[in-house]
């Protein structure tokens, strides 16, 4: 890894040239960095310290409509700014563009500069600070994949996101000769994001043509959720430059399979991994049981924060490697969560549920209220799930529609108590939001199913 990149390193470079250009970014509601571009001079001038964005940023959609129903934000309220406040332990450089770094910041009430409550960092910051409230610390990891297609995002745009050709032609997972094909596209990936201080430990072909995944080493759950947010950013970015098109769709196609984020949890207590327990069985301690029976016994009430749009519930579909029942078992892959390195002091729990388009902020937030939750109230784990979950229906269901998980999120005393009213309502009105545009569109499959035969 790089000498850590600091305030002074940048400076310095700015002085000597090397740098001009500054991308000063927040995390919106939905995962992606948006932000403006300083020059470098008058970000130390003055930008360091904080600078203002519209308040629409956090109450708006993938398109960048302005829904009403916020409390927040709405035009009855003006669409003031918000304060981003850098952070300056998060800059760093961007070795893909010439001259640049970025940073990402914290966002404040313009007036009070008080934390925005339902801003996706704040809203993890909060439930890392209950956890250290205790004495541990949420270490995490994510698996990123996505689908790499050939042509840019601006010509499959234009070409109305048909016939869309993946890199390449057949199931490449841990394919060395397939993915050898994508190292103009895949290798940039790894080094930029290396060098630029995103632990990446590699990539693989993943089960499906032309399907990715990028693994990045764990870290604490905030540093994790920068890093994958970086590098999903990245990935967009040098793909284009290379004249591809990177898409991180749950479902791309009804024939293909999804793509999913996993996420590996465990709790840490000074220097150590507070699930582990050499005398226990599988290894694992009574603060992991309690933790685990935390996020099944909630999975629901949290899944939007892991499925957000109407497209991620097409990714649960049996024999995909995608999770359909909430169950846990160990080191299997058709369960929910998934029990790894048992009897080791890497022990930890994969969450299967999320899928590529998930906010990391969010997701991570919401299953540490939910093992937290199970924590207090000392909740017993189930025996583990053996054989195919997908051939059992007696067991819960994951929400199979945004409008179920929306429900279920409304109705969460859990995470009400743990991120407050203000912060549920608003994630709500996103996931009403987002059913009501889908509504309204006529799809090609309605057209195509009905047009005659109806």
């Amino acid at each position: 890894m790089p000498t850590p990149y600091t305030f002074d390193t940048m400076k310095q470079q700015v002085s000597d040239g090397t740098i001009d250009t500054v991308l000063v970014t927040l995390v919106d509601m939905q995962g992606r960095l948006m932000g403006k571009r300083f020059h470098a001079e008058a970000f130390l001038e003055g930008g360091f310290e904080e600078t203002h964005c519209c308040n629409y940023l956090l109450a708006t959609d993938l398109e960048m409509a302005t829904p009403d129903g916020y409390a927040a934000t709405s035009w009855s309220g003006g669409y003031g700014d918000y304060v981003m406040k850098p952070d300056l332990a998060t800059l760093r450089p961007v070795p893909w563009l010439e001259g640049t770094a970025m940073v990402l910041c914290d966002v404040l009430d313009h007036h009070t500069h008080e934390a925005i409550t339902h801003a996706p960092r704040q809203m993890l910051k909060q439930q890392i600070a209950r956890c250290e409230a205790l004495g541990l610390s949420p270490i995490m990891a994510t698996e990123l994949e996505f689908f790499l297609f050939n042509g840019t995002h601006d010509e499959i745009a234009r070409g109305g996101f048909q016939n869309l050709d993946p890199i390449s032609t057949y199931n490449e997972d841990y394919s060395i000769f397939q993915t050898s094909k994508e190292e103009p596209v895949m290798r940039p990936i790894r080094n930029h994001l290396r060098s630029m201080g995103i632990p990446v430990e590699g990539s693989k072909g993943e089960a499906e043509a032309g399907q990715e995944e990028l693994n990045i080493r764990y870290a604490d759950a905030l540093a994790c959720a920068d890093n994958h947010t970086i590098a999903k950013h990245a990935v967009k970015e040098i793909a284009h430059q290379q004249g591809f098109a990177a898409s991180f769709l749950p479902k791309w196609h009804q024939d293909r399979v999804g793509s999913a984020s996993h996420v590996h949890q465990s709790l840490w207590k000074d220097g150590q991994n507070a699930f582990h327990d050499a005398n226990a069985a599988l290894g694992k301690s009574a603060l992991m049981d309690h933790y685990m029976a935390g996020l099944i016994k909630y999975a629901a009430n949290y899944t939007y924060f892991m499925a957000p749009y109407i497209n991620s519930y097409k990714r649960f579909a049996k024999g995909t490697f995608a999770p359909t029942q909430t169950v846990w078992s160990v080191d299997n892959r058709t369960a929910a969560f998934r029990l790894c390195a048992d009897g080791t002091k890497s022990i930890r729990v994969e969450c299967r549920i999320p899928g590529a388009d998930m906010n990391p902020y969010l997701a991570q937030a919401a299953m540490i209220a939910a093992g937290l939750a199970g924590i207090d109230q000392k909740l017993e784990l189930p025996d583990p799930f053996k054989g195919d979950a997908y051939a059992d229906d007696n067991q819960t269901h994951i929400p199979q529609t945004l409008r179920d998980a929306r429900e279920a999120l409304v109705n969460s005393d859990m995470l009400r108590t743990a991120m407050g009213d203000d912060v549920i309502t608003h994630y709500a009105r996103a996931a009403e939001w987002e059913i009501e545009e889908f509504n309204r569109v006529v799809t090609d499959y309605e057209i195509a199913r009905g047009f005659e035969r109806a």
